[in-house]
């Protein structure tokens, strides 16, 4: 029997298995990875082409796995947070209603854009160099039991895994969390993300911002060199349009809400698209089972905070099985698994409360309350130390945090 299997070998599935046995591992828990495709696949650029905001707290935790000096080369600080309401102004400029500085957060940048393809290859690289991790690739799940000694895991080519404990990292369509029983609650927003990539003629200084459209919002994130990631919030039928068009009408849609404060625009690599939804887990773990990242919640990115809640997850979780690993106890029993379901729900609701509810209070052409977030997000701009207490909490610098999110290892 092994002592932990990950069944998913994408972002939070390899940062958990880097949490429990990577090198930097004081007390490596012998971990394997399975999943049904290569996950060298999942560092191509074509197979996902979004970026993901690294929290300041992320960042931590990445260095305390030995992976950001990896990741440093392709990371681009925020310096500066913008926010607009085109509602209010749709054939003129744009007022910036809100803004955050790096002087708001001192010491360091509140986040840094690294594209997904990077994040991948660092992590895997990371993951193959450990001793302790094993990875069974190209091998599909075919079913999970869950007993009080052991979860089993058999494997479509016939064979079976039984593992102490098993960490569902497989997704929001998660079959580990299928087979356990474990409903949730959640709903569609009737909203895609289109994701893609630009080029521009002008530097964006690391600037990134947030168009707030009648549709959803649409996110101008710096990366590195003269580019910019986009998360292009559309209704799902208009998204749907959109990916058909020929290049040219895409690219015109684009610039028109990209705006001129770029220079010339051109799209790098095409467009992808993905469903919004909002998904909680009723539970985080069950018997012999513990839940991380999409497979126990999926939220609105309006914040950009989705792999980061997959992040403490797994810090969280690594930490509490690494402490009974130590102590010889059964670090897969229900006790261990009750600490960090605790640890984490609370957290994971509050920050998907605060999503879904601000998709709802700008998604929409509210004349009303156009006028109301108007006047609330100008109110918030002129008070200092509200928009440096908005700033550590976006840089996930609150609340009680794992050791490996404030840089210590395990």
């Amino acid at each position: 029997m092994i002592e932990v299997a990950i069944i998913g070998g994408a972002l939070n599935g390899l940062a958990a298995a880097l949490a429990l046995a990577g090198r930097t591992a004081r007390t490596p828990v012998p971990t394997l990875v399975i999943d049904r495709a290569d996950p060298r696949s999942y560092g191509d650029p074509a197979r996902d082409r979004r970026a993901s905001a690294i929290t300041a707290s992320s960042r931590h935790m990445l260095t305390a796995l030995g992976v950001w000096e990896e990741l440093q080369s392709q990371a681009e600080p925020m310096r500066r947070i913008e926010v607009t309401d085109s509602a209010l102004a749709p054939h003129q400029g744009r007022p910036v209603l809100l803004h955050f500085e790096e002087a708001d957060q001192p010491g360091e940048p509140a986040a840094f854009m690294v594209e997904n393809h990077h994040l991948h290859r660092a992590l895997h690289e990371a993951a193959r160099a450990a001793p302790n991790i094993r990875f069974m690739a190209g091998r599909g799940v075919a079913s999970c039991d869950y007993g009080d000694q052991a979860g089993v895991v058999a494997l479509d080519d016939g064979e079976t895994v039984r593992a102490q404990l098993v960490i569902a990292a497989d997704g929001r369509n998660s079959r580990a969390r299928q087979a356990a029983q474990i409903s949730g609650n959640g709903w569609s927003y009737g909203q895609s993300a289109i994701v893609t990539t630009i080029a521009h003629g002008r530097p964006h200084d690391g600037v990134a911002v947030e168009h707030f459209l009648p549709a959803g919002p649409f996110a101008i994130l710096p990366l590195t060199g003269n580019r910019s990631a986009i998360v292009w919030t559309e209704a799902t039928a208009s998204a749907a349009e959109i990916l058909t068009a020929d290049a040219g009408e895409q690219e015109r849609a684009l610039k028109m809400r990209v705006g001129e404060r770029l220079g010339d625009v051109s799209i790098i690599g095409g467009l992808q698209s993905f469903p919004l939804d909002l998904f909680i887990a009723d539970s985080f773990i069950g018997k012999r089972l513990a839940l991380i990242g999409d497979a126990a919640h999926v939220i609105h990115p309006i914040a950009g905070l989705g792999f980061n809640l997959g992040l403490r997850d797994a810090a969280a979780l690594a930490e509490v099985v690494v402490e009974d690993a130590r102590l010889g106890l059964d670090h897969g029993a229900a006790p261990t698994l009750e600490r960090y379901q605790a640890w984490r729900r609370f957290d994971t609701m509050m920050v998907a409360a605060a999503t879904d509810g601000l998709n709802r209070l700008f998604s929409n052409d509210n004349q009303a309350l156009q006028l109301i977030r108007s006047a609330g997000l100008r109110a918030v701009d002129s008070l200092w130390p509200a928009r440096a207490a908005f700033m550590r909490e976006a840089a996930g610098l609150t609340g009680s945090l794992p050791r490996l999110m404030r840089g210590a290892p395990l």
